[in-house]
């Protein structure tokens, strides 16, 4: 045996390995069984299991479980550091494994930092669920400037999944700049005849106004379909523009922003392809904005 094949581990070495991946030390040191047991954990606690609370946990857990999700990934990963540091200092001598070289460690790092863990993440969020913050006040009341909510992406799929229907809240492909997302209120469907007037909407022939109230800011409008209710507002005086009469054209949805004196939405850019429309949104997880700073009682706040 030669004496360039037995080395001693560097307990600053695993550290810094498991600080940069989780499992990394581990590999190093020689453990390969629980290098690999300790990134698979790491990846699917902190990205399908991140996904799986914002489908399918109700509200109230949401924030709770995401919070508890997030220690626990944090704990995993400093158990990984701990644990390679005193492994790498327990041992006095190491006989160096055939793989155990600098490229393997360097090709190991690349293949999980630059290939594994950005493939989850991508499929996550095409097919899953995916993160959105919400720059401008167009969906006001329901949806808050600087909100942050998750968006579910098994909604409108060839392959099933939630159909759209009238009333929910869609993220979509801005039709005149297909690198942005928008946010609106689908209003209507493929065939559905809008009728927009005044403060009133008509689907159909069928008023979606339910009731009308000045406040503060102007007028507020509770508006309403198939047993569902939402508020919409508009700045007052406002004219609201001239009247609008069309039929949605087939594979189209026509949307609207909630906050109908500050939206641009089909009343601008035209009718939405349904097939551009990526997301329904669900959830608040974060939320900031000025003056008030961080909005605690957003914080899991359902979408309607």
């Amino acid at each position: 045996m030669s004496a360039s094949s037995i080395h001693r581990r560097k307990p600053p070495v695993a550290l810094l390995m498991s600080f940069a991946l989780p499992g990394f030390g581990q590999l190093y040191n020689g453990q390969i069984n629980k290098a690999i047991w300790l990134f698979l954990c790491f990846g699917l606690l902190s990205i399908p299991g991140l996904a799986l609370i914002a489908l399918f946990l109700p509200p109230s857990l949401t924030v709770p479980a995401l919070a508890l999700a997030l220690l626990a990934t944090v704990g995993l990963w400093v158990f990984g550091m701990a644990d390679a540091w005193r492994v790498a200092g327990q041992s006095q001598e190491h006989l160096l494994k055939p793989w155990q070289l600098s490229g393997v460690y360097a090709l190991v790092f690349l293949l999980c930092n630059a290939l594994a863990l950005p493939l989850l993440i991508g499929h996550v969020r095409e097919h899953q669920v995916a993160s959105y913050r919400i720059p401008s006040r167009s969906m006001e009341p329901s949806v808050l400037q600087g909100d942050v909510l998750f968006a579910s992406k098994r909604y409108n799929r060839p392959e099933g999944g939630a159909e759209v229907q009238r009333g929910d809240i869609a993220i979509f492909t801005y039709p005149n700049n297909r690198t942005q997302h928008y946010i609106k209120r689908v209003i209507a469907l493929p065939g559905d005849r809008v009728r927009v007037a005044g403060h009133a909407v008509w689907v159909n022939d069928k008023p979606l106004t339910r009731r009308e109230a000045p406040n503060a800011s102007g007028i507020e409008v509770t508006e309403g379909t198939a047993g569902r209710e939402w508020h919409v507002v508009w700045a007052q005086p406002d004219a609201a523009g001239a009247p609008v009469e069309l039929t949605v054209p087939p594979g189209q949805a026509y949307v609207l922003g909630d906050n109908r004196s500050m939206s641009q939405d089909t009343r601008h850019f035209g009718t939405v392809p349904l097939s551009d429309i990526i997301g329904q949104a669900r959830q608040v997880w974060f939320s900031s904005g000025a003056p008030s700073g961080m909005r605690w009682e957003r914080l899991g706040h359902l979408v309607e």
